[in-house]
């Protein structure tokens, strides 16, 4: 009996649809996809014995409706999409389209702000509360925040900032109050499940996007309010791979002030490309040296690892903060030769 696509799973959909699609393009889908998801799709693909024409048609077509929806979705919100949908495939195949949709895809809080420029949104947040504020900024993408959180009194900059970082989860209702204040205009549509939001990664990724200026403020605020929390972003805020972001004459500086052996002990685990800007700073003769280190060294605790780069990164700051370098950021510090 021919097996119907009401009868199948989510796995079961994405494996025809794979199987469908062929192996040149489904390579490229698993490029953006978890081991955990690989796996379950492999084991799904290799139990598949044989699927219909027909069946294939009905997953792909699922598929793109799904895809338009969630697409109409992002540009206009829920009813946008909803009436768009409804000229296409008409009224119940809209509903049922869009209750697959909201029933397997998590649609993301305050979309509809997300292409309004921050200058704008700012003018519209820029009176609410901090945890408010703080709370819009976590949906925004880097660029909208770190603009918003730069053009803030300096009172309210480290207090958003704190915010953000301490935020986990918060309550569909509130999303909802706050997306309809300021959305107006469409339905708010929100995952029912708690949303998370925010947290220390949030922050480190906005004050690395703001001024200097800006960045400097936050962090001196937090360190004398919440110096756990300071010392925590400060860690996550330049780690030690971001040595590719610094120019040569910068690499030589920070090379001056490190020891060699703790740099041997820092490459230890560093990815070929940073240790390919670091050898290319360094003579000939110290490069070598460095190297016959590595190799004799033999295994390292990653902790030592860890503690070594730690300690490059420091420097690193250090340097910055006097003005023997500079760390190219977001808010004019772009760098002209």
């Amino acid at each position: 009996m021919a097996q119907k696509i009401s009868e199948l799973n989510g796995i079961q959909k994405a494996a025809i649809l794979l199987i469908t699609l062929g192996p040149e393009k489904s390579s490229k889908i698993f490029k953006h996809l978890k081991e955990d998801e690989i796996e379950q799709l492999t084991l799904e693909i290799a139990n598949t014995r044989s699927v219909s024409q027909s069946l294939k048609e009905e997953v792909l077509d699922e598929f793109y409706e799904v895809c338009l929806a969630q697409q109409y979705i992002a540009e206009g919100g829920i009813g946008y999409a909803k009436d768009l949908l409804e000229k296409a495939l008409g009224s119940d195949k809209a509903m049922e389209v869009i209750g697959k949709l909201t029933a397997s895809l998590q649609v993301r809080p305050f979309e509809f702000i997300r292409k309004i420029d921050a200058s704008q949104l700012l003018n519209f947040i820029q009176d609410e509360h901090p945890q408010t504020i703080a709370l819009i900024l976590s949906y925004l993408s880097t660029s909208q925040a770190s603009a918003i959180i730069s053009s803030l009194s300096q009172d309210k900059q480290a207090d958003v900032a704190k915010r953000i970082a301490q935020m986990d989860r918060t309550s569909p209702d509130v999303i909802k109050e706050v997306e309809r204040v300021l959305e107006r205009k469409f339905a708010s549509l929100v995952n029912q499940d708690y949303t998370i939001a925010g947290g220390v990664d949030a922050i480190v990724e906005i004050l690395n996007t703001v001024d200097r200026g800006t960045e400097k403020h936050i962090m001196e605020t937090l360190e004398i309010d919440e110096p756990e929390l300071a010392d925590e972003i400060r860690r996550k805020m330049f780690v030690f791979e971001d040595i590719l972001t610094l120019d040569d004459r910068s690499i030589q500086r920070v090379l001056r002030e490190v020891d060699n052996n703790e740099l041997a002990v820092a490459l230890k685990n560093a990815g070929e490309d940073v240790q390919t800007a670091i050898f290319n700073n360094l003579s000939k003769r110290l490069a070598t040296m460095i190297r016959e280190d590595m190799d004799f060294m033999g295994p390292v605790r990653m902790k030592d690892v860890e503690e070594a780069q730690q300690k490059i990164v420091n420097i690193i700051r250090k340097l910055e903060d006097a003005g023997e370098i500079i760390i190219a950021r977001g808010g004019g510090d772009e760098l002209v030769v």
